[in-house]
């Protein structure tokens, strides 16, 4: 079983790679069974773990286990830690282990940009980030792969973790700067995208101007959300898989307060790679991406990075 650790695993990935690889996977498809859901108590401290395997007929079959504990940033600790091995799925021989942590986090960024590739404006240039945790900090990254992204506004419940994300983007050629009037932030967005761990609404459907392309990639358990419905009310609305409408706090807030029926959900990234939905169809509407994540996309990512070290192994010399 090949091991292959952060450095590696990191520098095998670029959004360049990632996004097409996961526009691919979800066109394709693959075994994806339910998740595993396990809420873990030790003493005062509450956390969730979940197991999420998939494999394909590429020949791979893969396991992450993440285990999220929102209190942990009380720590200076992240809130996510992810640990993934890959498989034979013809086998069941253990191939690699590889860092389940930097897949989560490029995955994530990745799916985000593709759903905003197929419902953001074409001249989107100003990126609002809510959040900065790990994941936050790619999301500039991965969406200026798909659109021209020239000015990113960063907001945060801490200031500091704000102001840190905007001086690293800074550091990337970004225009970034932080921001504390979140209201105003989001009513300069062309993409707003909700990367947190919230239980209550950020972003208010008010706030959002026609043409916005709302990406939510944070929230995935019912008692999580990062809007208030309004931000359902009126606007096109497509979820990573069909498992979203029934994990995601902001569809479940908004079925109940009667603004969105599942019925009215557009679809999911497999229809948009697949060419089966439409995406945007014109410049004022107002689009919302909602995902909670797939296995999919965890094995896609594995395989990329195992594919790519064993292939750098090969070369001579």
């Amino acid at each position: 079983m090949r091991l292959i650790d952060t450095d590696q695993t990191r520098n095998a990935l670029s959004f360049d790679a990632v996004i097409p690889a996961l526009r691919d996977a979800f066109r394709e498809g693959a075994t994806v069974p339910a998740r595993h859901v396990h809420a873990i108590q030790c003493g005062n401290a509450h956390g969730t773990s979940l197991i999420m395997p998939a494999w394909s007929e590429r020949g791979y079959f893969g396991v992450k286990i993440i285990n999220i504990f929102p209190d942990n940033t009380h720590q200076g600790l992240p809130g996510l830690h992810a640990t993934y091995n890959l498989y034979s799925a013809a086998t069941g021989v253990p191939i690699a282990q590889v860092d389940g942590d930097i897949v989560t986090v490029y995955r994530t960024a990745g799916a985000a940009a593709l759903g905003a590739d197929y419902l953001a404006r074409a001249d989107a240039r100003t990126l609002l980030i809510v959040g900065s945790g790990r994941i936050a900090g790619l999301v500039a990254q991965a969406m200026r792969t798909v659109r021209p992204i020239e000015r990113v506004l960063v907001w945060n419940v801490r200031p500091a973790g704000a102001e840190a994300l905007a001086a690293s983007l800074r550091e990337q050629g970004f225009d970034a700067r932080a921001v504390t009037d979140l209201q105003a932030a989001a009513g300069q967005a062309d993409i707003v995208s909700c990367a947190t761990l919230s239980t209550e609404p950020l972003i208010h459907g008010a706030w959002l101007r026609p043409g916005t392309h709302l990406d939510l990639i944070g929230s995935f358990k019912p008692e999580m959300r990062e809007t208030d419905p309004a931000c359902f009310d009126g606007t096109t609305v497509y979820v990573d898989t069909d498992e979203a409408p029934t994990k995601a706090g902001d569809l479940l807030s908004a079925f109940e307060a009667g603004v969105l029926t599942r019925e009215g959900i557009q679809g999911n990234l497999h229809q948009l790679a697949a060419g089966e939905r439409p995406g945007r169809r014109d410049e004022r509407e107002i689009t919302v991406f909602k995902a909670v994540g797939s296995a999919l996309e965890d094995l896609t990512l594995a395989t990329l990075v195992y594919e790519s070290v064993r292939d750098a192994d090969r070369q001579p010399g």
